[in-house]
C-alpha cells in the first residue's frame, strides 16, 4: 500500500470517528508514524497522548469527556464529570472522573487530566448509558447511579455536592425514587441517603 493511501485511510477514519488513537491506526494495519507525519503536514492535530483529530473538528463542551472515553474505552465517566454531563448541580470539574475495574491497570494517559476511581462488581457495571460525543462512544453513569456514587464517595467530593445532586434529580424528576434506591443498594449507601431523600420528598 502506498504512503498516500495510508494517509487517506487515517484521515477518513478521523472524519468518521472524530478522535483517532494510535491503536485505531494500528488496527488498520498502518504504522503510527503516519500520525506524526499528518500532524507535521497540519492535516491532523494532537489533542492528547496518543489521540488525534482533524484541525477543523467540531469541539463540544464535553471534549475532555470524549478524549477520556477514547483513551480509556473500558472506563465509565462518573461522579463530578457525570454530574456535569447530565447538567446536575453546579460542579465544573477540572479533571475527568472515570471509574475502572478494581483490578485493571492504571490508564496510560496524562494523570493530570483524569481522576481515576476503582469500582467492582455491580457498582462498576450497573447504570451505564452510552453516549456519542464527537464521534466517540462514551460510557457514562445515568443520573440515579451518579447520585448514589456521590454519596458513596462523599468524603472525597463533599457531602454538599451529593446533597445538591440528590435535591436536583428529585426536584427535576431526572429519575424515579425506585431507581435511586436500586443504585443506593448496589453502592451500599441506602441507609446514608434515606434521611436526606425523605426530607426532600
Amino acid at each position: 500500500m502506498k504512503s498516500n493511501q495510508k494517509k487517506d485511510m487515517v484521515l477518513e477514519l478521523a472524519r468518521k470517528s472524530g478522535v483517532v488513537s494510535a491503536a485505531d491506526v494500528a488496527a488498520l494495519g498502518v504504522h503510527h508514524e503516519y500520525l506524526r507525519r499528518l500532524c507535521a503536514e497540519k492535516k491532523l492535530v494532537r489533542i492528547g497522548r496518543g489521540l488525534y483529530s482533524l484541525p477543523d473538528a467540531e469541539v463540544t463542551a464535553h471534549h475532555s469527556i470524549a478524549q477520556a472515553g477514547k483513551a480509556v474505552p473500558k472506563g465509565v465517566v462518573c461522579l463530578l464529570s457525570a454530574l456535569s454531563f447530565h447538567e446536575i448541580g453546579t460542579q465544573l470539574p477540572h479533571h475527568v472522573w472515570i471509574a475502572i475495574d478494581r483490578r485493571a491497570a492504571h490508564p496510560r494517559v496524562r494523570r493530570s487530566h483524569l481522576r481515576v476511581v476503582r469500582f467492582s462488581g455491580n457498582a462498576l457495571s450497573a447504570g451505564i448509558d452510552e453516549h456519542q460525543i464527537e464521534g466517540v462512544t462514551v460510557k457514562i453513569y445515568n443520573p440515579a447511579k451518579t447520585v448514589a456514587d456521590c454519596f458513596k464517595y462523599r468524603n472525597k467530593i463533599g457531602l454538599d455536592v451529593a446533597l445538591e445532586a440528590l435535591r436536583e434529580v428529585i426536584r427535576d424528576k431526572r429519575c424515579t425514587i425506585d431507581e435511586l434506591w436500586q443504585y443506593a443498594k448496589i453502592c451500599r449507601v441506602a441507609d446514608v441517603m434515606r434521611p436526606y431523600a425523605e426530607a426532600i420528598v
